[in-house]
């Protein structure tokens, strides 16, 4: 194999050379962190948010869309529900919720220290990062297009696809962070052609990897191989997956395409999380795939983006009315609201509500303090 010039924050794809096998490794690291820059969670809830953007860039990856994929855990563990989006264009952005975390989960009827933010405030900032919400059944809402469910809900049938669970630490601690009952939604909103497409599955697996796995194979029933791991410097995925052969036939089990899918496959399940953190792509091909003969495509960047911004926030806050910000600014001094998405916060002070609301206001240069 020639050498690899990586850089981070990409998505590159790889095959095995005339065959059915292709891979697709993404590596984080500014993009990681600038995503966490507003954000504090534990070490094992913000490890596997990292898990979670990697496995949507991973997805995005696999498709032809002009859209957003959105990846979303629906826990009873720790986590609550956990949320990573990757565009076409593989711009990333999550945020994971914990159990007891909000309000309504935790009220006190005596903590009145939020009372003077009307509710108003609150729900807006939702509309600023541009997200959506949960509908009812706790999946994101979208206002337009049409579902079509690839999924298997609560199925009972085991992934035929799946390879014997491993049974270490990480296992339990992935089953308290999510609890016993809980799904992944993978939603695919389509925007040229305004068509929403959801797959759902269980968490029946002891890794997020082992629950994508399940994800394909009852969606896509494509044999597929997941790892990811992540830290709080890198997070990275890496996915291998045996397509179809011409004409849609089985492979011979002893054809050329099972050999090289059956190495493909020890190869990725003898990767290890600290192999993932610790080493080159070129490096992990080298010494999980050398038997294979790889073609190693250019990759693609990856950044961190949220649809929230100054002037959006600023648009928002002119739409509740003059009286209605100003009454919170007397009584908390500034107005603030903060992205529900990347919990990145806007200050606004008094100089900044008159340049708001003055005649000839400009959303764009609206001044905020950070």
């Amino acid at each position: 194999m020639t050498e690899l010039k990586t850089i981070p924050n990409e998505v590159r794809r790889f095959i095995v050379e005339n065959q059915p096998v292709r891979g697709y490794w993404v590596d984080l690291e500014s993009a990681w962190q600038d995503l966490r820059a507003h954000q504090d969670y534990p070490a094992a809830v913000r490890d596997l948010l990292g898990e979670a953007v990697s496995a949507s860039v991973l997805l995005a990856a696999t498709l032809k869309f002009q859209g957003t994929l959105t990846l979303q855990l629906e826990g009873q563990g720790q986590v609550r529900l956990l949320v990573a989006q990757c565009t076409h264009d593989f711009r990333v952005r999550g945020v994971a919720r914990l159990r007891g975390q909000d309000v309504d989960e935790e009220s006190d009827e005596d903590d009145t220290d939020d009372a003077a933010a009307p509710d108003s405030l609150a729900s807006a900032v939702a509309d600023a990062a541009g997200a959506t919400g949960e509908d009812a059944g706790g999946a994101p809402g979208f206002e337009h297009g049409r579902v079509i469910d690839l999924g298997a809900l609560a199925s009972a049938e085991r992934n035929p696809f799946a390879l014997p669970p491993q049974a270490d630490d990480s296992a339990a601690e992935f089953r308290r962070l999510v609890g016993e009952d809980g799904r992944i939604v993978v939603t695919i909103e389509a925007s040229e052609k305004e068509m929403r497409y959801q797959g759902i599955v269980p968490l029946t697996g002891s890794s997020l990897s082992e629950c994508l796995e399940e994800y394909f194979a009852s969606s896509e029933q494509l044999p597929t191989r997941v790892r990811l791991a992540a830290d709080g410097r890198r997070a990275v995925g890496l996915l291998v997956q045996k397509l179809p052969e011409r004409g849609g036939e089985e492979a011979r089990p002893d054809s050329a395409a099972a050999a090289a899918w059956r190495d493909a496959e020890r190869g990725i399940q003898a990767v290890q999380t600290a192999q993932l953190l610790g080493t080159s792509l070129q490096s992990l091909l080298e010494s999980r795939f050398g038997r294979q003969d790889l073609r190693v495509f250019k990759g693609a960047p990856v950044q961190f983006s949220c649809r929230c911004s100054l002037a959006r926030v600023a648009g928002l806050l002119k739409t509740l009315g003059q009286d209605e910000v100003r009454d919170v600014l007397r009584e908390q001094g500034a107005v603030e609201v903060t992205c529900e998405f990347c919990q990145r916060p806007y200050r606004f002070d008094a100089v900044a509500v008159e340049q708001l609301f003055a005649p000839d206001s400009d959303l764009d240069r609206v001044h905020s303090l950070h």
